[in-house]
């Protein structure tokens, strides 16, 4: 240790070898100005807390403003809640698999093959999805159908199943669910890949080069163009993935991180807030979403640091809304917003739509959650 002292006793200086250091006045005191370190665990702690934040960014985003409304821009980015969706997702997904792979602790045997684990896999992930999806599913086109010819069966099938005509015509009502289940069906194929050769975890920097592709070759663009709502979220949802195991290990980020965190979050938020604001219809949604990529992980890095302060009740109540987000999200655009009356002004329809919102979803949860017991009752 060094220490400085100068004539005036009233003040010195205390130097240490390590970064800490200590400043003494006769006015105030300055101690430990190391700003602590990141923990990418916080994203596992706070995921329910982070999917309920996502779930009311996505209504925000779906309860209508006029154009010229100097909220529009930040409102128009409320669908950065479905990127929330997809990164917690791929971190979820990878805690899963890893968990899968390993030996039981009863055996001694090696653990089960790939395909297994994959049919395990899927059927733990559909069984979350399917019995609350088909009872919207049916309640949303049913009513709808109008028959024509034979056709028209196989389409409304379709629909119910897997919406396929999101696939065909990009219709959108539910895009999240095909989306979702079609990135289920490849992530065991992408985590088994990078887990054994770990330098494919690059392949997102391709996902974002086939989004590319996707918007300005025209060949690429004429055949799978209808669906970029799709490919622009794939790297998203696989750099989660990549993220699961430095969250898993519980891997931290120098503090002073932070300052780069907040520059990322400024710049992308500014310019997807310009883009949205003044030039909204004028780009192609692509390159809002590659923004979306570096702004998404930094607010879920920033959001947990707001709920690693707020007290319990708060954090309880985001993480029971997410703990509803699949249920809420089917349900609040077409099965409340379609019903509130349309003069509202934009925040009392926002607060409405998630009160009546919150017990519909419950009430969804609950039927999903007795069918799918049934189910695994009866395998």
């Amino acid at each position: 240790m060094i220490s400085l002292s100068s004539k005036d006793k009233s003040s010195h200086f205390t130097f240490h070898p390590n970064p800490h250091f200590t400043f003494h006045t006769s006015h105030f005191t300055f101690t430990d100005m190391r700003i602590k370190d990141i923990e990418l665990s916080n994203i596992s702690r706070y995921r329910g807390e982070l999917m309920g934040a996502a779930m009311l960014f996505i209504i925000l985003f779906h309860v209508g403003l006029p154009r010229n409304d100097l909220f529009f821009g930040l409102r128009r980015m409320g669908n950065i809640g479905v990127d929330i969706f997809l990164f917690l997702s791929g971190i979820g997904l990878w805690f899963s698999w890893v968990k899968s792979h390993a030996p039981k602790a009863r055996q001694e045997d090696a653990p089960q093959p790939f395909s297994r684990r994959y049919r395990a896999f899927l059927k733990r992930r559909f069984l979350r999805i399917y019995p609350a999806w088909l009872f919207v599913a049916a309640l949303y086109y049913i009513p709808r159908f109008r028959p024509t010819t034979a056709l028209s069966w196989l389409d409304l099938v379709g629909d119910i199943t897997i919406n396929w005509d999101f696939w065909l015509h990009d219709e959108l009502t539910f895009w999240y669910i095909p989306a979702i289940m079609m990135l289920y069906l490849w992530a065991p194929l992408y985590m088994e890949l990078i887990r054994r050769h770990p330098v494919y975890r690059w392949l997102p920097v391709v996902m974002v080069m086939w989004c590319i592709l996707v918007q300005w070759v025209t060949p690429i663009h004429d055949l799978v163009g209808h669906i970029e709502i799709f490919w622009s979220r794939m790297p998203i949802f696989f750099i989660g993935i990549n993220m699961g195991e430095m969250t898993r290990r519980k891997t931290t980020i120098d503090g002073t991180g932070i300052w780069m965190i907040l520059l990322m979050f400024a710049m992308s938020l500014a310019a997807s807030v310009f883009l949205e604001q003044t030039k909204h219809g004028q780009f192609p949604l692509f390159i809002e979403r590659m923004l979306y990529i570096p702004l998404t992980v930094t607010t879920i890095l920033m959001l947990n640091r707001v709920f690693r302060r707020t007290p319990d009740w708060f954090n309880a109540t985001f993480r029971f809304f997410g703990s509803l987000s699949l249920e809420a999200y089917l349900i609040h655009s077409h099965f409340v917003l379609d019903y509130l009356p349309p003069q509202w002004s934009y925040w009392p329809t926002f607060l409405v739509c998630v009160v009546c919102t919150i017990p519909l979803a419950w009430l969804l949860h609950r039927l999903a959650a007795f069918t799918t017991k049934r189910l695994t009752d009866h395998a």
